[in-house]
């Protein structure tokens, strides 16, 4: 099986370091003031700054790019096709037959970059295929194209 054509949009790697600083980065920033404002608890704070400091590092300067030359997708009259995955990869594939819903999300950092999230939702027990970083436009127009399939196409596997 080939891997899906499409690659995301770059602007991507911003969004997934933006989504990095909000949690491991107030992780680290509590920390730092914790260990400022507590003499006592300075001893294992320095510890909890270390590691803060390295996952944040990690999910700021390695992951997104890694994950951006994992992540692909492709849509096809037959079927969904969505690689993610940056330490566990994950190949995904949605017959056409199996789609139940597809929904176009645009949390606030995507708005501001541009970007959506394309979400198909099947019977599986796995839970929607997400394809993250689309431009906002190409999402819009995926959408329309599988409802349009997935219209067409008789029976329903699900």
């Amino acid at each position: 099986m080939r891997p899906p054509q499409h690659r995301l949009e770059r602007s991507v790697t911003t969004l997934w370091i933006l989504q990095a600083l909000v949690f491991p980065g107030l992780l680290l920033a509590g920390s730092i003031v914790a260990y400022v404002l507590w003499e006592a608890a300075r001893p294992w704070l320095i510890a909890a700054i270390i590691i803060s400091a390295l996952g944040t590092l990690v999910s700021v300067a390695v992951e997104p790019w890694w994950r951006f030359a994992v992540h692909r997708w492709e849509v096809t009259d037959e079927a969904v096709y969505a690689r993610s995955g940056w330490v566990v990869k994950e190949w995904r594939v949605a017959p056409i037959s199996r789609i139940q819903t597809v929904d176009s999300v645009r949390g606030p950092f995507e708005q501001l970059l541009g970007l959506a999230t394309l979400r198909v939702t099947t019977a599986s027990s796995s839970g929607a295929i997400e394809i993250n970083g689309l431009d906002a436009d190409v999402a819009a127009d995926v959408a329309e194209r599988l409802t349009l399939i997935t219209e067409r196409t008789p029976g329903d596997a699900t």
